[in-house]
């Protein structure tokens, strides 16, 4: 008969120091293949398992590079997490200070991206290696409260000798995994870690109610963004005949027209405009919609969609308000620019053959190593100019027109920028 696993949150909740001798000696016995009267959690026993396969060593830590600051200033950009990072702090920072615990926020490559809390627990992470950059995958470091989640695809509470890796045996963290709720893509881990005197029965259900509340602040966030995706699909619709949907970028519906309604239509991966067959609806004309794209069936493959070529309208003409609009064979739309993208639009629009992200951080700080910056920006603006916009280098797209309403006074374009690129422009037209 087999052992019964121990049950480490009732014996940690009565006496942790006990329950951490406990589990010392159920790990040692456990790697040396000795029988013990009880026996590791099922999820602790199996990810040891993999960890003995994998040949982690379990005497000895194994801490890969950090990443360079700029790429994990990068990864921060372009990861969904940081759209949620408010309502983890909300949920899990406001006791993590005096419960002496951390919370530590990591992508799905295990890489940690963000980690906040006690001071003094910070520097004692800093000693496990637990800090930014770091990669926490369960096969680099061993059972842990980031990695073996991201494994499980679950909640996992990981106590003292939990950890498979020695070193972290002083150490208790419980950790959940954050699902994209679009297509249930991992995203990454939080997780809660501290001092293994610290651990609470609750704990990991705590955790884990932040973690969902994160996956229903981003599914509030998808619904809103397909809100203002109908709004500006409705009256290009109206105008339309035959059959036609309006798509978000990972294909879920905003708006439909002479067809059934599907919540959502599957996009090839890389999807640019023009005739295109895909699977759902076969022959396709493909136009860029702000933040989506609009598909329109063509009941003739060999149709055009209209001998209208895009144009593209730059409104820099006013001391703020900018716009650019999108006119093509289906009609036109309109997006308001923040100043940082009023900028960066300018900029390519003033230099057709493209801009390098080096070439553009020259262009908008006057350092060409800020390049993280200027393709976060970027990536934001692609959402909503979608196709229209190229990379490498970075350019509006081949066969567009593009025209740039310029202030009456050349003086006076983007008034408040200090982009050099755009000082040059206005100091140009004043000794001109």
């Amino acid at each position: 008969m087999a052992n019964p696993p121990l049950n480490v949150t009732q014996l940690a909740a009565v006496d942790a120091a006990r329950a951490a001798r406990v589990l010392s000696r159920v790990r040692d016995a456990t790697l040396a293949g000795r029988r013990t009267p009880v026996a590791p959690r099922p999820v602790i026993e199996e990810s040891w398992g993999r960890m003995l396969r994998s040949g982690v060593d379990p005497e000895h830590d194994f801490r890969s590079g950090l990443l360079p600051d700029e790429e994990v200033l990068r990864r921060r950009e372009e990861s969904p997490l940081r759209h949620v990072l408010p309502v983890l702090r909300r949920g899990l920072l406001s006791v993590t200070d005096p419960a002496r615990h951390i919370m530590v926020v990591a992508d799905a490559d295990g890489r940690v991206l963000w980690r906040e809390g006690s001071p003094a627990v910070l520097r004692q992470a800093d000693g496990l290696g637990l800090e930014p950059g770091a990669d926490w995958r369960e096969d680099v470091v061993g059972t842990n409260g980031v990695g073996t989640p991201a494994v499980v695809r679950r909640p996992v509470q990981v106590f003292a000798a939990e950890h498979f890796v020695r070193s972290h045996a002083s150490w208790t963290c419980a950790g959940a995994p954050i699902t994209d709720p679009r297509d249930g893509r991992m995203l990454g881990v939080v997780d809660v870690s501290g001092p293994l005197e610290t651990m609470h029965p609750a704990t990991l259900a705590w955790v884990d109610s932040v973690a969902r509340l994160a996956e229903a602040r981003l599914r509030e966030m998808h619904l809103e963004s397909l809100e203002r995706l109908r709004a500006t699909a409705a009256p290009v619709l109206a105008r339309l005949g035959g059959r036609a949907v309006a798509v978000d970028r990972d294909g879920w519906t905003a708006a439909v027209t002479g067809m059934p309604y599907a919540s959502r239509i599957a996009l090839p991966r890389s999807l640019s405009a023009g005739h295109r067959w895909l699977p759902a609806l076969g022959p396709c004309g493909v136009e860029p919609l702000a933040g989506g794209w609009l598909l329109r069936h063509l009941d003739d493959p060999g149709d055009a969609l209209s001998h209208e070529a895009t144009r593209i309208v730059l409104d820099l003409s006013r001391p703020r308000g900018w716009t650019v609009t999108v006119t093509g064979g289906a009609g036109s739309w309109s997006h308001e620019l923040s100043p940082r993208h009023a900028e960066l639009l300018y900029l390519l629009a003033v230099h057709r053959a493209g801009r390098s992200a080096a070439g553009l951080a020259q262009d908008m700080f006057g350092d060409p190593a800020r390049t993280v910056t200027v393709r976060a920006e970027l990536s934001r603006v692609r959402r909503y100019l979608g196709g229209l916009l190229s990379h490498r280098p970075y350019r509006f797209c081949e066969g567009a027109e593009v025209d740039v309403l310029r202030p009456a006074d050349p003086r006076a374009l983007l008034p408040q920028s200090t982009a050099p690129g755009v000082v040059d422009a206005r100091h140009s037209a004043a000794v001109s």
